[in-house]
Order: structure tokens, then sequence, then C-alpha cells
């Protein structure tokens, strides 16, 4: 395809993700395919000539959307949403069209300065102090892994980075059960190893015991241990759990540990002030992160990290060959010393228009909506037959399980969630809760409607009753 072509295609491409945005409530929103059964349909070889347009575009929309999940489905309740506003994914288009790769200010200072300016927008809309910067990472894996990596390197006043781990003192990272395992990944791939993550236990909320915290912080450097850093969690993936902030990072602080809060999912919500006091303390935080592209409506991938002193991680990750070097210039951020990897993508982009395009307040009107008609979701289904709300609404998160006399709990309740997915019409996840098998419902897919919600009540319903 060439360049000339390219405007009559795009159009093509627009209007084809237009219906398929209008049309996705009629869809299934998990595919009825078997593995493998895509692969079969691709050819073995590569093509030794080139293939005309029309064929390429004409097998994929044969193929590809029918074996796609459907994350952008309005009855996607499941996981934590990903989600694409229009105005994202146009800006994203324009940045594809770009095609710049933003590892310097030199290579990209428009770029690196929409960085900036976004990154103190989404600052000012969570209401985090003035003195935190920030950058744009791709996910929250990406964010706490430098962080992790950060904790380690002050904890060894940078010897690590240059002599390795061999011979150091051993590293001990304290959470509660209720993070994610993006922390554990982030504590093994920092070589402080998941024998030295230690989950704090939590008390009847579900929140990191600040007085066991403080308990083996002690015990650990009793034992000879080295205590590094504190990972704090709001909303926590398997049931939206969220930490005593001002307890912990107090702790944190006292014993001179980096922290860091993993806010990845629910630190959207903090656009509201009404929520803002669920994370009170936050600015005594050394790192923060939240993804837009979780709840804000930023298509993926798009994660925040705020640091309260940046050079801290730049001592961390920062690596200046000369070639990398833009000479007779002082005064400028390389995001890429922010980060693990040096290619970056023009991400700002999209928060721009997004947020241009909706306002604070349109955003926040999205996510209150989530909030509220979750409260109310959870208070149908406790009312219908053999259901039992396991963990109330935390945000817009909140578990159930299928109860009916006579039966195991457990089994019904996997059959229940294996029946949904299969019927198409809704999309559920389940986790495990203190040791019981709970499905999870969460709202947060931008283009959700109440109407949606009730729905997903009605097929609950439905299906439960089939299976008795």
């Amino acid at each position: 395809m060439l360049y000339d072509e390219l405007p009559a295609w795009s159009a093509k491409a627009a209007a084809w993700a237009a219906e398929y945005h209008a049309t996705l409530r009629q869809r299934p929103i998990r595919p009825n395919v078997a593995p493998g059964e895509f692969l079969s349909q691709i050819p073995t070889h590569p093509p030794q000539s080139a293939e005309p347009f029309e064929n390429i575009f004409a097998d994929f929309v044969k193929l590809v959307p029918d074996s796609m999940t459907h994350w952008q489905h309005p009855r996607f309740f499941a996981y934590f949403s990903s989600n694409a506003s229009p105005a994202s994914m146009l800006a994203e288009q324009l940045a594809n069209a770009i095609s710049a790769q933003c590892m310097l200010w030199q290579t990209s200072p428009a770029a690196t300065e929409l960085e900036t300016a976004m990154i103190d927008w989404l600052r000012q809309a969570l209401a985090i102090p003035e003195n935190f910067r920030g950058v744009i990472q791709d996910t929250a894996t990406s964010s706490t892994l430098a962080a992790v990596l950060t904790m380690r390197e002050k904890a060894l006043n940078w010897r690590g980075i240059e002599e390795g781990l061999a011979g150091m003192p051993t590293l001990r990272v304290y959470a509660s059960e209720q993070t994610h395992s993006s922390i554990d990944k982030a504590v093994r791939l920092s070589g402080i190893g998941q024998n030295n993550l230690v989950k704090v236990k939590t008390d009847s909320d579900w929140a990191m015991c600040p007085a066991s915290l403080q308990s083996a912080i002690e015990t650990d450097r009793a034992n000879g241990l080295v205590p590094t850093g504190v990972i704090g969690c709001i909303g926590g993936t398997s049931i939206g759990a969220s930490d005593q902030l001002e307890k912990i990072l107090k702790i944190a602080r006292q014993n001179n540990l980096y922290s860091h809060v993993d806010a990845a999912w629910a630190g959207s919500a903090m656009i509201c002030p009404e929520f803002r006091s669920i994370w009170k303390g936050i600015e005594m935080a050394d790192s923060i992160v939240f993804n837009p592209h979780k709840w804000l409506g930023a298509n993926f991938d798009c994660s925040i990290q705020f640091l309260k002193e940046p050079k801290d991680q730049i001592k961390t990750l920062a690596i200046k060959p000369s070639y990398l070097e833009t000479l007779e210039q002082d005064r400028i951020v390389n995001y890429s010393e922010w980060c693990i990897p040096l290619g970056r993508r023009f991400r700002a982009l999209k928060l721009w228009f997004l947020i241009r395009s909706h306002g604070l307040s349109g955003l926040q009107e999205k996510i209150r909506n989530h909030i509220e008609w979750a409260g109310q979701a959870a208070i149908e289904i406790e009312k219908l037959d053999n259901f039992t709300i396991v963990t109330p609404p935390m945000f817009s998160l909140f578990t159930f399980r299928f109860t009916p006399p006579g039966y195991d709990a457990d089994t019904k309740t996997r059959e229940l969630i294996e029946a949904i997915n299969a019927d198409g019409r809704i999309y559920l996840t389940q986790t495990l809760h203190e040791g019981k098998f709970v499905i999870r419902f969460t709202i947060g897919q931008f283009d959700t409607e109440k109407s949606d919600i009730d729905m997903a009540i009605s097929v609950i319903q439905e299906l439960a009753e089939s299976l008795t």
C-alpha cells in the first residue's frame, strides 16, 4: 500500500470501527473458538509476492473480530476494563502516523513536553501535591518494577547496579495479600526474590495491618535482614481492597523505607473529590502508579507513575552513552531515563485528546455512575434466591457466590460462571477469597449504561435457575 492510498483505506477502517462499536451489544463477548482454530486459517508460510490490500482488509474483517474477546463491549464486567474512548483512539491513529521514537527530548520535543503537561494535568486532577512529578509508562507492571528497583538500590546505596547482587545483604519488601501479582513479579525480577516479599496480614477490612507491618520490619532487622520498601494497595484486583495509607506510609517513613502505592485501577476514581479520603496520606508515598487505560478512557497502553523524587529512579535506571547525549541542552527531560525501555511511544497525545474531549466533569460522571451502579447491582443480586454477597462494593467491584442449599457452593458458583461466559451476553471472572471460589462483578467499561447492568442481573438469575 502506498501513502496516496492511505486516506481511502483509513476512511474504510474508521467506518468499520464505527460499525463495530455500534453493534458490539449484538455480539457475544467471548468468541466461540477452540485453541488453534484461528491459527489454522492463517497460511503457514509468508507470501512471496505482494497481495492486494483489498484481500488483506477482507481477511481481517472475516477472521479477526469473531476470534477476539471484545474488551470494549458495554457488558464486559470481567477483570478491570481496558478502555478506549473515541478521542483516545483517534489520537493513537495520529501518533501512529507520526511514528516517533520518543526516547529523548531531541527525538520528540512536542511529545516530551506534552507528557510533562499531561502528567501535571493528572496530578492536579487527582489532588496529588505539587512536588510530585511523573512519567508515562506502558503498564503498572513496568511502573512497579521501576519502583522496586529504586527501593532496592536505595537500600544498597546503589551498589547493586554496579556490583551485582551476589554477596549483598538479604532485602525485604512488605505488601499485603491483596496486592496484584505484578508486585510479586517485580520482586522476582529485581533479584530480591519471591521469598523476601513479606505478605503482611490484613484486618477485617482486608487492609494491611499497621501493627503487623511494624512488627515484621522489627523482626527482620533483628534477624540481620534489610527492610527495603513498603508497597501499599488502593483498589486491589481481587476484591478491591485498600490499605490504610496514612498509617502504613507513616511506618515506612519512620523506618526510612521507600514506599510505592499501587492504585492502577482505583486511582482513576481519585478525580472525584468524594473518594479521596480512601487514600488519605498519599502525599507520603515516594512512588504512585495508576492506569488511565483501565478506567479513565485512554486506550491501552498508558500507565502513570508519579514520583516524589525522580532523581532516585533516574539514578537507578539511567544510562547515558555519548550517542544519546543532547548537546548544549541542560534544561531538558529525557523520560527514557525514568523507565526501563529506551524506546518510548507518544502516549501523551491520547491523554491530551481524552481530557479535552470529555473534561474532568465528564470523566467524573462516568466513574460516579459506575460506582453507584455497582452498589445497586450488589443489592439486586443479594435479593435473588440462593445468592450471597461475599465482599461488598469497593469502588465499582464486588464479589458473590451462588449458594443453593444441598449443593457445594464452590462447585455451583463455578458452574454458574461457566454458564454465564458460555452464554455470551455478559462476561464475568472469578477469584479465590479466603479459600472460597467467588465471582467478581466490576463495572468500568466506558460505554456501559444502566440497562446493561439490569441485563446482567437478569442473565445471572436466569442461568442460576437452570442449574438447580
